[in-house]
């Protein structure tokens, strides 16, 4: 009991989550559990962190999504071998180290999605609008079509990649609303003339811009520039 107060101590009640998660990380670095090796149960983790059992099975749905562990039906929780995917481990290290890493996943996504769009613009055929057409007249209208759509338009690959990795944390870590039938309107209107600047107007006005380290900073349609 002493060793959980003294682990736990420093939890704090106000983001017991947050906190949950990076004491379980440390953990399995402190045991050396390798790839493979089995966590301890979830009563023995509250019992070491001296928290609620809920709380560190919510820490332990995150570090799964994130791929940093496994759960074997009927064994138990293992940790995984991650392999090669370097964007995917440093998202994973962030999110669950930084405090800020919540506000710094939706200001970054949302940076991409408005340079995707931009760049849509300007490279989108004339087939990449016939499917937005279809897509918008199905309703409810599917975002994650609307978009892939527009990323593939925008014919970079890279970008691509990174958008598809922070949506899967997003999705996670911060949902998002729909956005309104009149919306996905206005963004296809604006992509049909092949206008970046109307574009990122309209999607700044039904995605308010998140950004939170500069708040006296507005971004304007200036700062794109295409040549």
């Amino acid at each position: 009991m002493d060793e959980a107060k003294e682990r736990g101590h420093c939890i704090k009640e106000e983001n017991v989550y947050a906190e949950t998660l990076k004491h379980i990380r440390r953990m399995m670095a402190e045991d050396n559990l390798a790839p493979g090796d089995k966590l301890p149960s979830e009563r023995e983790l509250a019992e070491r962190l001296g928290v609620g059992r809920s709380s560190v099975r919510e820490a332990l749905r995150a570090l799964e999504f994130l791929g940093l562990i496994e759960t074997r039906r009927g064994e138990g929780r293992y940790r995984r071998e991650v392999g090669s995917h370097q964007l995917i481990d440093l998202l994973a290290m962030f999110l669950l180290e930084n405090e800020r890493a919540k506000a710094d996943l939706a200001e970054t996504k949302w940076l991409i999605e408005r340079l995707l769009l931009a760049l849509a613009c300007r490279r989108r055929s004339a087939e990449d609008v016939d499917e937005l057409k279809k897509i918008v007249r199905q309703k409810p209208i599917d975002f994650a079509r609307f978009f892939e759509t527009v990323v593939e338009a925008a014919g970079n690959v890279l970008l691509a990649r990174i958008w598809r990795v922070l949506s899967g944390f997003a999705a996670s870590f911060a949902p998002e609303p729909p956005l309104a039938d009149a919306g996905y309107e206005q963004l296809l209107a604006a992509l049909e003339r092949q206008d970046p600047v109307e574009t990122v107007a309209v999607w700044e006005a039904q995605r308010p811009s998140p950004l939170s380290k500069q708040a006296g900073h507005r971004l304007t349609n200036n700062d794109v520039h295409f040549r």
